[in-house]
């Protein structure tokens, strides 16, 4: 990772893996629109560090634990398909955004954390990157390097999300507009987690 060929490249996976819509966007999205950006820190803090401590798991070996354990892996991704549906649910019925009244966020540091073990983007962003990026001269230095650049990167790439959802606020006050955004933003979280979900479900150890 400290090569400037093999640096350049993971770099960019992480910016488009990150920055493009997913579960965790699209969480962070909803909360920056009934929270603020302010509001909305702990929760991007908290997928940022997810998603380092994440790769970093896998990067150290959790494959073998699928391999062990067969079916332990689709059950992650049913786990996972199941929770973005009732997510997805939650937000699609979520009514009109009420300024003096919605302004807690519906996951913390340590939600936004955890919320990476069942969110099957993060684990397709994980195991490509640990298994496409991550040179296997001095392989756990690499990996922390890669890990830390990893969750810096996520800070910004999902934290702009947060911004554009102050910038709907006072779009989704009225009814019409906030159940067509609300609708849209659940079909958008569904559509962006079946393909990780069907990669996860072929993926062979």
């Amino acid at each position: 990772m400290t090569d400037l060929p093999v640096l350049l490249p993971f770099l960019i996976f992480a910016v488009v893996m990150t920055g493009t819509p997913g579960p965790n966007n699209a969480m962070v999205l909803v909360c920056g629109a009934r929270a603020g950006v302010l509001r909305s820190i702990p929760l991007v803090s908290g997928i940022a560090l997810g998603v380092g401590l994440q790769f970093a798991v896998l990067g150290l070996g959790l494959g073998a634990l699928f391999e062990a354990v067969p079916g332990f892996h689709m059950a992650l991704g049913i786990l996972g398909a199941g929770y973005i549906l009732w997510l997805a649910w939650k937000i699609a019925t979520s009514g009109p955004l009420e300024l003096h009244q919605d302004t807690r966020p519906p996951l913390g540091l340590i939600g936004g954390a955890a919320f990476q073990w069942i969110n099957p983007k993060a684990w397709a962003l994980s195991i490509s990157a640990a298994a496409t990026y991550i040179p296997v001269e001095n392989h756990v230095l690499n990996l922390s390097i890669a890990a830390a650049l990893l969750a810096t990167v996520t800070i910004p790439c999902v934290g702009i999300w947060a911004v554009a959802g102050v910038a709907l606020r006072r779009v989704l006050t009225r009814p019409n507009l906030a159940l067509t955004f609300n609708i849209g933003m659940s079909i958008i979280l569904i559509l962006a987690t079946m393909p990780a979900i069907f990669r996860l479900a072929t993926q062979q150890y």
